[in-house]
């Protein structure tokens, strides 16, 4: 065999187990099992279970926050702005190394998928997307990096941002992003949606738009995105990210959408980190917590993820990597405590997520892809609260980070 790691802990069964894996694939799952290997790993009982994915994060923006001005306001249209300045400054050796160290963080932390919104506007043209097509190259057979093309500053109110958007499918892009509410009208936001539909339909590709990122319950395009996904028959391709509005709406009408997203099989990303910054900033008390109705959404069926969204940038000055602290701040903000909602958490970056990206041959089982993280913990539950090291990150059978841990006490 290629790798034998021995005394696993599992999210399932009770006991310890031990995985066989050959040919970067899992062959044998079970106890004490009795093959010789070419790498033999311990796990001495720490938690095993597939490696974490990241379905949502702008790593085209990422550690810019130390090089422009500070967004004083705190609010998402002052980020935009100061982005503006910023942004026709990139070159594709600066996009590159600000984003490896992300990217190097959260391999070490256990994550080897990750969908990256990119910039496409006429402010910085593609010059966004040659960077991080050149940071996928540099990770290629370490971390797997789809690329989304973003119209952040509207396609009809930023003229010539839908040639731009056809380019970007052509020159490394392989999901149609959008972000519908940033234009100046109802009309407008509908012509942006079909228009991306439009090119989906035409490179195959699945959607994952930014959706209804405010406060304002009169930001109405997630309904819009539900029906053109019925209208034309796009079941399961389709992601709205963060939809804070949702959490505005009065609740007739939210419940009204979430059945229409549920039947539209669309998927939600909820990014709490940055939205616990963003939205509600004009709020006194009570303030609102700027996140998405979580489990009213997971209630109805549909499948709920989150992502990292943002690191050191005009939006989010934390952020760090790691898809375990991302999951400790969204299990306290959308109050998910009870023990099949802790599992749930840990669920979103895993299944979930890989169902999202409809990663093929994902978890831990005979026939899978031996991508695995290797926790000190004992249960999901641990891995949340404590964020603990990732002592491995295995790809496909082979040990692609590894962490040391050695700590003395004086006493």
């Amino acid at each position: 065999m290629q790798m034998l790691i021995k005394n696993a802990r599992l999210r399932t069964g009770e006991g310890l187990f031990d995985l066989a894996i050959d040919g970067g694939v899992i062959k044998a799952v079970g106890a004490n099992l009795q093959v010789a290997a070419q790498t033999v790993i311990d796990a001495g009982g720490a938690l095993v279970t597939p490696s974490l994915i990241d379905p949502h994060i702008h790593l085209d923006k990422v550690n810019i926050f130390d090089s422009v001005r500070k967004n004083v306001s705190g609010t998402l249209k002052e980020a935009i702005e100061i982005i503006w300045e910023k942004k026709p400054l990139y070159t594709v050796d600066d996009v590159v190394k600000r984003a490896s160290d992300v990217v190097y963080r959260e391999l070490k932390n256990g994550t080897l998928n990750i969908r990256s919104h990119v910039d496409i506007d006429t402010i910085g043209g593609l010059k966004p997307l040659e960077g991080v097509v050149a940071l996928k190259e540099k990770f290629k057979g370490l971390v797997d990096i789809d690329l989304i093309a973003f119209p952040q500053e509207g396609i009809i109110k930023d003229a010539g941002c839908d040639k731009l958007m056809w380019e970007a499918m052509e020159n490394g892009c392989t999901i149609v992003g959008g972000m519908p509410a940033n234009e100046n009208s109802p009309e407008d936001s509908l012509a942006h949606v079909k228009l991306c539909f439009d090119i989906a339909e035409k490179y195959d590709a699945d959607i994952d738009m930014h959706v209804d990122e405010s406060d304002d319950p009169f930001y109405r395009t997630l309904e819009m995105i539900a029906d053109e996904t019925i209208r034309r028959g796009y079941y399961g391709r389709v992601t709205a990210g963060h939809t804070c509005a949702l959490a505005a709406y009065d609740d007739h009408y939210a419940s009204y959408v979430i059945e229409k997203v549920a039947r539209a099989k669309m998927n939600i990303i909820t990014n709490p980190v940055t939205n616990l910054m963003l939205q509600g900033r004009l709020d006194k008390q009570p303030i609102r917590r700027g996140i998405t109705r979580v489990k009213e959404l997971l209630a109805a069926g549909v499948t709920v993820s989150f992502g990292q969204d943002c690191v050191k940038d005009t939006f989010y000055p934390y952020g760090s990597g790691d898809m375990l602290q991302v999951a400790n701040i969204t299990a306290h903000a959308a109050q998910m405590s009870l023990p099949h909602e802790i599992e749930k958490v840990y669920d979103m970056i895993t299944f979930d997520a890989a169902k999202i990206l409809r990663l093929e041959n994902y978890g831990i089982a005979e026939g899978c892809k031996a991508n695995l993280v290797i926790i000190n913990a004992a249960d999901a539950r641990d891995a949340i609260r404590l964020e603990p090291e990732r002592l491995y990150v295995i790809r496909e059978g082979r040990v692609v980070a590894k962490t040391v841990v050695n700590t003395e006490f004086a006493v």
